[in-house]
């Protein structure tokens, strides 16, 4: 071992060895597939996880992911089955089965997404062509989408492809068309607005007739009434003032006079232009009420009995 150009030897043929045993040995991950290939040509599929090894500088290994993969696709526009424009934006979620089909027809997740989409895009269009818009945006939504993802995984298989889930994010009218729309519901909207409002003036003026028409017949009513009690009134106070004049006609006089009285001389500007011997003063002139023509005395006022 003290020769120098052997020790270099040893050394030399150690690091070729590690550097051989490096690249022969490749470990594959638990989310990950892996194929083997030699001269482009697959040599072994690899689905479980762990160290294996290689032939260096001629073997070459490619991985493929075993996890659920999103693919979202382009906004396109649809035309429905009521001949409706539709703006529909999807996306797609699936997963690699078989790696060794999958490499075999696509080689590449970017290439087996433009596969998918051109798949999905059209088994959308085949689909939606055979719905209603409101069937698309409202009714039968899940069914329509269930459908399309049954379509797209028969085709997916032959890629080595398991569609998990396909789902319509947004379905919506075009910009132009949105705004003609909104414009007619907006009109449909004003319309019945008018016709709700000119069925209550209606109404309104139905109800204001009947109530000012009930109210004029309550006031004739009452104005009837209060005529007919009034009358009565007057029809009683009338036969109470006569019995009490036949019963003591001096009384009442003076009672009537005492009233004319109180009505006629009120504080304020009330001015009377009379005789002094007129028949309205006889009771100033006597508390008996007697005239001054030489007429005999008339006897003392006296309440008459109670009844």
């Amino acid at each position: 071992m003290n020769n120098p150009a052997l020790r270099t030897g040893l050394i030399i043929l150690a690091a070729v060895i590690a550097i051989v045993l490096y690249s022969s040995i490749f470990i594959v991950q638990q989310t990950q597939y892996a194929l083997v290939l030699r001269f482009g040509a697959v040599q072994s599929e690899l689905r479980k996880p762990g160290p294996y090894f290689k032939v260096p500088l001629i073997d070459t290994v490619t991985y493929f992911d075993k996890r659920v993969l999103d693919l979202d696709l382009p906004v396109q526009t649809l035309l429905s089955a009521d001949r409706q424009n539709l703006e529909v934006d999807a996306f797609t979620r699936y997963r690699i089965i078989d790696p060794l089909k999958f490499y075999q027809a696509v080689g590449s997740i970017p290439l087996a997404n433009q596969r998918l989409s051109s798949f999905t895009n059209s088994v959308m269009r085949n689909v939606l062509a055979s719905a209603s818009r409101d069937a698309i945006v409202r009714t039968d939504r899940a069914a329509l989408m269930n459908r399309i993802q049954e379509d797209v995984n028969r085709q997916a298989q032959s890629l080595g492809i398991e569609m998990i889930d396909v789902r319509l994010t947004r379905v919506d009218l075009p910009a132009a068309n949105s705004q003609a729309v909104y414009q007619r519901m907006r009109t449909e909207r004003e319309r019945e607005a008018a016709d709700l409002r000119a069925n209550g003036q209606q109404q309104a003026q139905t109800i204001r007739a009947r109530a000012e028409r009930e109210a004029t017949v309550i006031r004739a009513d009452a104005n009837r009434q209060a005529e007919e009690l009034r009358g009565k009134g007057d029809a009683d106070r009338n036969r109470i003032l006569a019995e009490a004049f036949g019963q003591d006609p001096d009384f009442f006089a003076f009672y009537r006079s005492m009233q004319a009285y109180e009505a006629g001389l009120k504080s304020g500007d009330t001015r009377l232009v009379l005789s002094p011997n007129s028949d309205f003063f006889r009771y100033f002139n006597d508390a008996n009420g007697r005239r001054n023509e030489g007429q005999a005395p008339a006897q003392p006022v006296r309440p008459a009995p109670a009844q």
